[in-house]
């Protein structure tokens, strides 16, 4: 385990973390999916440290900004590049299924017991020395097998189903045959409407962030966590190609990733905001082909795609890829360089003729039947205006 600490040193704020340790007298651990990683050659997503007693002086010692959670003992510690999670050894007892724990102080064996699976219930010492584990911990590790700690794991916190679905994905791992079983169990027991439908969209979006997350999707969906999953590597990766770089990564990724006809009641429930259900069904009904092109034309690609997200866009299907990109990359920048004001003292009425004159002639200089000069464009879109002349250079 020396090498796990050695490797420590070399991450961001690793060395600190050692270093506030050592100036501290409280016995620390690093724990969870730290230690599992660096076991494994990985780099670590974070750093999880957990404190047998008061981790004030740890926290005081690391330095940073410190965001502390009263109700669970824990802190995150930031600082310039780096990041440490906070945590006081503690056991967790659930009041009911799906219902957020109680935790009372406990030592760092009992703390190891309350984890999701055994890979990640190792935890070696800051210190130095020999590490502690729970039971199947490090030879399931070395195994490739996802195992729970106990048999009512998945019924105290059902979101356990869904963090195994991303272990299984991202390390490559199998759930072990009892802890397979506990799952089905769990799953056709009703055990996920035992938590909130945000929980349950804030695992999905952790799954959507994985490095594979079509991978994570499927994971899921095999394990009948999300029937309103329908994971697909291709569509994903052509959808990634069309995003341009102001889109939102996250929401191209989830719109690629939900069965085409999930609806605003599911997402509703998930916990997304009004503003992400607009895009996720624009960009749903896009992948349809409900927004097809009516022709080849740049007007016809603009009347198909204006006015929506471009992340709903980048789901365009494969037969309108190509008027997708043309649109992203190209004929969505094209603009006027006239507005209503010189339609109306050109002696165009006020009303909606201005904005269907607007977007006739805007029509006309996608299609390079109007040229980009601001004269041209005004002669335009006032022709056949009663009593208007084109603008002259005067006497």
């Amino acid at each position: 385990m020396d090498d796990v600490l050695r490797h420590l040193d070399d991450l961001p704020g690793g060395a600190r973390l050692r270093a506030a340790a050592a100036a501290t007298d409280v016995p620390a651990y690093l724990v969870g999916g730290a230690v599992r990683d660096l076991l494994l050659g990985r780099v670590p997503r974070e750093l999880d440290v957990a404190v047998e007693g008061d981790p004030a002086p740890l926290i005081d010692a690391l330095g940073g900004e410190a965001a502390r959670h009263e109700r669970f003992g824990t802190a995150v510690v930031r600082g310039e590049g780096w990041c440490v999670d906070v945590a006081r050894t503690r056991a967790e007892r659930y009041p009911q299924p799906g219902a957020l724990p109680e935790v009372e102080p406990a030592d760092i064996d009992r703390d190891l017991l309350r984890r999701d699976a055994t890979i990640n219930a190792i935890a070696v010492p800051l210190a130095g020395g020999e590490p502690v584990a729970a039971d199947h911990a490090l030879a399931d590790l070395r195994a490739g097998v996802l195992r729970v700690l106990h048999d009512a794991s998945f019924l105290d916190d059902p979101t356990r189903l869904w963090r195994l679905a991303r272990y299984r994905a991202r390390l490559g791992f199998e759930l072990e045959p009892t802890t397979a079983e506990l799952a089905r169990d769990a799953v056709a027991g009703g055990a996920l409407a035992t938590v909130s439908g945000v929980r349950i969209g804030n695992e999905l979006r952790l799954a959507a962030a994985e490095a594979d997350p079509v991978a994570a999707a499927r994971s899921a969906h095999e394990l009948g966590l999300a029937p309103w999953l329908d994971p697909d590597e291709e569509r994903l990766t052509a959808a990634r190609a069309l995003t341009p770089e102001e889109a939102r990564g996250d929401l191209v990724t989830l719109a690629a990733l939900l069965a085409a006809g999930t609806g605003t009641a599911v997402l509703d429930e998930l916990g997304f905001t009004a503003s992400e259900r607009v895009v996720l069904l624009e960009a749903l009904a896009v992948r349809r082909g409900r927004r097809h092109p009516a022709g080849p034309r740049p007007s016809q690609i603009a009347a198909a795609f204006r006015g929506l997200p471009v992340e709903a866009v980048a789901l365009a299907p494969a037969a309108d890829a190509d008027a997708a990109a043309r649109w992203l990359g190209e004929l969505r920048h094209v603009g006027l360089s006239i507005d209503g004001a010189d339609l109306l003292g050109a002696g165009v009425p006020q009303g909606p003729e201005v904005g269907v004159r607007l977007r006739t002639t805007l029509d006309e200089v996608l299609d390079g039947v109007v040229g980009p000069d601001r004269a041209a464009q005004l002669a335009a879109a006032t022709r056949g205006t009663a009593d208007t002349e084109p603008p002259g250079d005067g006497d």
